[in-house]
C-alpha cells in the first residue's frame, strides 16, 4: 500500500491517493455536517414546537364605563299621563263664631223611634237637635220648621207630621256646645197627606223609617216596624 507498484510513476499513483482520499473526507464532512444539521434542527424545532406561548398580560378588570352603561345613554321612561281624573275637594265648612246663627254643619238632627209598634197604634217619636261646634249658637227651632215623615222601603211617604195638624211657634235658642234640645211628637198610626187631603187609614205591617227635618237640614233615617 505505501509502495505503489505499477508501470506509471510513484508520484501519479500518490496523487491518485490523495485525490480520493480528499473525496472520502469531503463526503465523510459533508455527511457529518448534515448530520450536525439534522441534530440541531430538529432541536430547535422542538424547543420552538414545546415553548409554551408567552400570555399576553392581564388587562385588569374592565372599565367601569363598559359595565356600567352611562347614565346619559340611559332612557328613562316617560309614565304614560293618568287618566283618572282628581277627587273634587269638598271645601271644609267655615268656622261657627261664638254667638252667630248655627249653621246647618254646626248642629246634628235625630229620630228616636221605640223600633216597633202594632199597626194602628200611637208611635212616641222624638226629634234631637245637637249643637255640635265649640262654640254657643243660636238656632231657630220654630215649629213650622220642625217635621216627620213615615217613608216605605220603595221610598213612598206615607205620613208627614204637618199635614193634618200643622204647628207655628217663635222658638229661638242659644244652643251651649253639646247642648240638646228634644221636641217629642206623638203619631196616631195613620196615614195621611199633605193638608190632609186623603182619608187616613192605618200603615199596614212592614219596615219602614222616619225621617226628620229642620228648616234645611235633615236627619239620618230610623227604623220603625209595624207588626
Amino acid at each position: 500500500m505505501l509502495h505503489p507498484v505499477g508501470p506509471l510513476p510513484a508520484a501519479v499513483y500518490w496523487r491518485r491517493r490523495l485525490l480520493v482520499l480528499t473525496l472520502l473526507l469531503a463526503v465523510l464532512g459533508g455527511g457529518g455536517w448534515l448530520l450536525v444539521s439534522l441534530v440541531t434542527g430538529s432541536g430547535t424545532s422542538a424547543a420552538a414546537g414545546g415553548s409554551p406561548t408567552t400570555p399576553e398580560p392581564d388587562a385588569g378588570p374592565p372599565a367601569l364605563d363598559r359595565v356600567v352603561p352611562s347614565l346619559a345613554g340611559v332612557q328613562t321612561p316617560t309614565p304614560a299621563p293618568s287618566t283618572t281624573p282628581p277627587a273634587p275637594q269638598t271645601p271644609a265648612p267655615p268656622a261657627q263664631e261664638a254667638g252667630a246663627a248655627c249653621g246647618d254643619g254646626s248642629i246634628a238632627l235625630e229620630v228616636r223611634t221605640p223600633g216597633e209598634a202594632p199597626s194602628g197604634a200611637a208611635v212616641s217619636l222624638e226629634l234631637v237637635v245637637t249643637n255640635t261646634a265649640a262654640v254657643p249658637c243660636t238656632r231657630a227651632l220654630d215649629a213650622q220648621l220642625q217635621e216627620m215623615v213615615l217613608v216605605d222601603g220603595a221610598g213612598a211617604r206615607l205620613w208627614g207630621s204637618n199635614d193634618c195638624q200643622p204647628a207655628s211657634s217663635s222658638d229661638t235658642r242659644t244652643l251651649q256646645p253639646g247642648e240638646q234640645v228634644v221636641f217629642p211628637l206623638t203619631w196616631t198610626g195613620l196615614t195621611s197627606e199633605p193638608a190632609c187631603a186623603a182619608p187616613r187609614v192605618p200603615v199596614a205591617p212592614g219596615d219602614y223609617v222616619v225621617r226628620a227635618r229642620l228648616d234645611a237640614k235633615t236627619s239620618p233615617d230610623a227604623p220603625l216596624r209595624i207588626r
